[in-house]
């Protein structure tokens, strides 16, 4: 590679004080913390949510496939470039990346929380600690902040602080408190993300629709958490929001690529064949050509996404690693795309792992 590789989605692990220390004081009784079970290991507790978040799968990258597993980890134990800006550079080197745009973990999670008021502040919090992590390498470590999304003005208002910490985009959470997101109420929001040059991001494991409920053995249910980005794309475009606002960027966050060839085709003979009586707003070019446009597609273990880059825009596909949860390709990460992106052309690998995440977000690396 003659430009360093940059990962376009990675992750931190929340440290137990990320909420505790940062919270409004209203819900600091509440702030999600972490607790040890004997027999679980570390959980982060959260108020308003059925289950607590294990440890086991959020720095398990670097396990042996046969080793996995949800339980028993403690937070010590685990990746300590996870909240130690200083170590995690030393977790960049030995993958061969040279930085990485930085998703929540527990934050995930918290997506789906019902009550609005209590991720709006868990956020406000996560945000805060974003950016003092990234600080430490701000070209190196780049930060992405969330909203709750409560409502289209406090939306506005976390865009202009996330920009204000120096963080690089905004995660949102695949459910807004009130209209869905194709309603035009949404406009000033994604104005405001285009003028302050805030990619909006998508996540899977961050909708309703992506749950582990499935049919069959559990397995199954991995083949599911693609969903919820499908859904959210669709929206967007059959929706009529990027027709309304061409300027505007989505980021459909570990979701793999290579299944968009086909799901660009779909769209476009749902578009052709049904569109007199399925309902849809007005738009007046065909879907595929705003998928190719606007969307930003994260992937790491993705074979099928590098065969079928002349079938997407090889201009929107951003290469990730994962790291530090149990899907990452870290520390392999070169062996990887040694096989993978052997057939690519020098300037098309540049654009797949630096290129294109270097000026989505305007970094100079």
């Amino acid at each position: 590679m003659a430009k360093p590789i940059i990962s376009a989605d990675s992750h931190i692990t929340e440290p137990p004080g990320t909420s505790v220390d940062r919270i409004d004081k209203r819900f600091r009784d509440r702030a999600p913390h972490m607790v040890h079970d004997p027999k679980r290991g570390d959980l982060f507790i959260i108020d308003g949510m059925d289950k607590p978040i294990p440890m086991g799968l959020v720095a398990a990258a670097g396990k042996r496939a046969e080793d996995l597993t949800i339980f028993g980890a403690r937070f010590e134990d685990l990746h300590r470039g996870g909240w130690d800006p200083e170590a995690r550079l030393a977790d960049q080197e030995r993958d061969g990346v040279a930085a990485e745009i930085l998703y929540p973990s527990v934050g995930m999670m918290l997506c789906n929380h019902p009550d609005f008021d209590f991720k709006h502040a868990c956020f406000e919090a996560y945000n805060e600690w974003i950016a003092g992590y990234a600080a430490a390498h701000p070209d190196r470590l780049l930060g992405i902040g969330q909203t709750a999304m409560r409502t289209v003005g406090d939306g506005v208002r976390d865009l202009r602080r996330i920009k204000d910490l120096g963080l690089r985009g905004v995660m949102m959470p695949g459910n807004p408190a009130i209209a869905d997101y194709d309603d035009p109420i949404y406009d000033a929001f994604w104005e405001a993300a285009v003028d302050l040059g805030l990619p909006l991001s998508f996540h899977i494991l961050t909708s309703t629709s992506d749950t582990f409920k499935t049919r069959g053995p559990k397995i199954n249910a991995f083949m599911s958490i693609i969903r919820g980005c499908q859904d959210i794309i669709g929206l967007f475009i059959f929706g009529g929001v990027f027709e309304r606002h061409p300027k505007l960027r989505l980021v459909c966050v570990e979701a793999d690529a290579g299944w968009a060839p086909h799901f660009m085709y779909r769209m476009d003979h749902a578009y052709e064949r049904h569109r007199y009586w399925l309902t849809g707003s007005a738009i007046t070019r065909m879907p595929s050509e705003y998928f190719r446009e606007h969307v930003y597609m994260t992937f790491q273990d993705d074979w099928v996404a590098f065969q079928v880059k002349d079938l997407c825009n090889v201009r929107r596909l951003m290469w990730a690693n994962d790291f530090p949860h149990s899907d990452s390709t870290w520390p392999n990460s070169q062996e990887v795309l040694a096989k993978h992106a052997a057939h690519l052309t020098e300037a098309e690998r540049d654009l797949v792992l630096h290129d294109n995440v270097a000026e989505l977000y305007r970094l100079e690396i």
